[in-house]
């Protein structure tokens, strides 16, 4: 994108807000990983920079892991502007509901959203770090050593019957395109 698409304004605001206002709501602390934590600042929310650098988004997880004070971590991507306050809702009850449950993350046709899902922080930080020790890079390498219960296509598609809350900007094209969907659907 040629700059940090996080800032980049859609529909009046910085992207990074649009999420947070999707999500924010969902509980009393809310956290940004980034590595360059200047551009943040003016959000007042504490910022993290990875624990373990240049391990991409899994590196990026675990920090948000490690930095999050409560059991249970909501973990949304800066680039997703549809966002589900109501997925994530159901992903935590459902860890709430099942103990013996890591991590709850919604399945696509296209594959996972780990960047859109609810982990057990006591159980996911040290099988998280376990995965960069061993210099796996994928956000599902460690999935092996937990719980994971996927939330079904099907499920999700109660929700979201658009399909839209797991798209995410990575051109400009697609920023543009996301941003007419919103302003149709006003949300």
């Amino acid at each position: 994108m040629g700059e940090d698409k996080a800032l980049m304004p859609f529909m009046g605001k910085p992207l990074i807000e649009r999420v947070l206002d999707r999500v924010r709501h969902l509980g009393d602390e809310t956290i940004i990983t980034t590595n360059h934590p200047a551009g943040y600042r003016y959000l007042d929310l504490p910022l993290f920079p990875d624990v373990i650098p240049n391990r991409g988004a899994l590196g990026g997880l675990y920090t948000a892991l490690k930095a999050a004070k409560h059991p249970f971590v909501a973990v949304v991507a800066c680039d997703m502007p549809f966002a589900n306050a109501n997925i994530l809702k159901l992903a935590y009850r459902m860890l709430k509901e099942h103990p013996d449950t890591d991590a709850v993350i919604p399945g696509t046709e296209h594959g996972l959203e780990p960047l859109h899902a609810v982990y057990r922080r006591t159980t996911c930080l040290p099988a998280v770090k376990a995965a960069i020790k061993a210099d796996k890079w994928r956000l599902i390498s460690w999935h092996g050593d937990v719980s994971v219960h996927i939330l079904p296509p099907e499920e999700i598609s109660q929700i979201d019957p658009r399909g839209i809350t797991f798209q995410n900007i990575n051109t400009p094209e697609a920023f543009r395109q996301a941003e007419k969907m919103a302003q149709e659907l006003d949300q």
